[in-house]
Formats: structure tokens, sequence, C-alpha cells
């Protein structure tokens, strides 16, 4: 297992190490069948107990590590010892309901999408990301806002990568969750792969999402070690015998 990332760790150049992730992208796809989209994913589907997702969006393409779309976001479950939460539950929960409601407030996905959208229109919902408990009213007055970002989720493509590790802090799924963000991210390094002029992410109020180029805010502004890529190969690898 690859230790937990620490500042000190000599990076390799990150171009060449974006230029082998998406190449093992490339290759976790043909295994897998490719990318599936959330909004025609359920439960019902075959899915590992656990694993790694990630995310890409339509519009957002690489620029300096090749050609093809760039991820977006990627995340985990299952962090905390004894979770018993599985890789569809945690999908779902970005995905919505069938009506096309959601839950921001189990989705830290869903909260930034929204946060971005109301950059545009402040006056479609007061209440977005306040408190964890919310009345029925409150609710109610959220559905559009959570119709509108289970729309922008849902046409997602994504990948997933099967890591059956036992649930904790330190289990093999959050290594190669926090070293891919770290990789992608853009925060306080030399842009690569940058977002698109339209990318909604720009709108988002959250900082660290503007500058990572990403939807996510944790582990982006901590370094890698590109010792990862070897872990990550590795399962693909592992992928491709189950499979």
């Amino acid at each position: 297992m690859v230790a937990a990332v620490s500042p000190s760790i000599e990076p390799a150049p990150r171009l060449a190490d974006l230029r082998r992730f998406y190449g093992l992208l490339d290759e976790l796809a043909r295994h897998t069948g490719g990318p599936r989209r959330l909004a025609d994913c359920s439960g019902r589907m075959e899915w590992p107990q656990r694993g790694v997702y990630f995310f890409m969006e339509l519009g957002e393409v690489r620029t300096d590590s090749g050609s093809g779309p760039r991820i977006v976001r990627v995340g985990t479950h299952a962090l905390k010892d004894q979770s018993r939460t599985t890789l569809w539950t945690r999908l779902s929960q970005h995905k919505g309901q069938r009506d096309g409601n959601g839950n921001h407030r189990g989705s830290i996905f869903r909260l930034l999408v929204g946060a971005a959208l109301l950059a545009d229109d402040p006056a479609l919902c007061a209440t977005w990301g306040m408190g964890n408990t919310p009345a029925r009213a409150v609710r109610e007055a959220e559905r559009e806002l959570e119709s509108r970002v289970s729309n922008i989720i849902g046409r997602m493509p994504f990948l997933f990568l099967h890591v059956g590790d036992v649930a904790g802090a330190q289990s093999l799924r959050g290594v190669v969750e926090r070293n891919t963000i770290a990789l992608l991210s853009n925060a306080g390094k030399a842009p690569l792969d940058q977002p698109s002029s339209g990318w909604l992410g720009h709108r988002c109020p959250r900082e660290r999402v503007r500058a990572s180029g990403l939807w996510n805010q944790n582990h982006v502004d901590e370094a890698y070690d590109p010792a990862f890529l070897d872990t990550l190969e590795t399962i693909i690898r592992a992928t491709e015998r189950r499979t």
C-alpha cells in the first residue's frame, strides 16, 4: 500500500504523471465497458461493494496531457471505521431521486454545483446549504434547484474502480482518492488541463473549486506521491483479470 502523502516527497514531473494517469483510465474504461452516465444508472445494475469514482463533464477536455475529457470530480466512500456505505449508495446520493429532486446536504458534490448555479440566480434559493434537518417547506422551496443539480450531474459520464478493502481513513481507496485529487488540482501550481472558460465551477463561491478546476475541496492543495500511480496500475490490472 502507498503511504500517506507527505509534502516533503519530491514529485515527479506533473505533466508526465497526468499523461500516465489518463492512460490508466483509458485502460480502466476498456476493462469495464466504458463510462456510465449517472442518470442512466440504478441500484439494480452490477456495482462493486466499494470503489473510487472519476467524473467527467460535457465540454471539459484536456488541453495539455493529451486529448479527451478531463476528470472534474474524484470521490470514494466508507472512510470511517466500520462504515457500511457502498459505492452505489454514495453515487445515488449524488444522483438524487427518480423525480429529479435530491438532498444536497448529503452530497458535497450537489452542494457545490448548486452553489455555482446560485451565482447566476441568487433568488432561486435562500436556504442552500443551511441546516442539517430542514423543514418540509424548506425542502419544497429547494426543489427547483435540486432538480437543476440532478440534471447537470446526471449527464456527467463517470468511471469507477473496484477497490474492495476495509472501511477506514487509511484504506487504499483513500490513498487513490487523495493522490488523484492532488495530481489533478491546479491550486497553487502551474495550471495544466485548465477548465474551459464556460465551466460552471468558475462561478462557485468556494475558492478551492475555482482554484483547483475540480468539484472537490479536500486534498486540492496537497502534494501527491507519484508512487500511487503504480498502485493504481496494479488495481486496474486486477480489474482486467476479474473481467
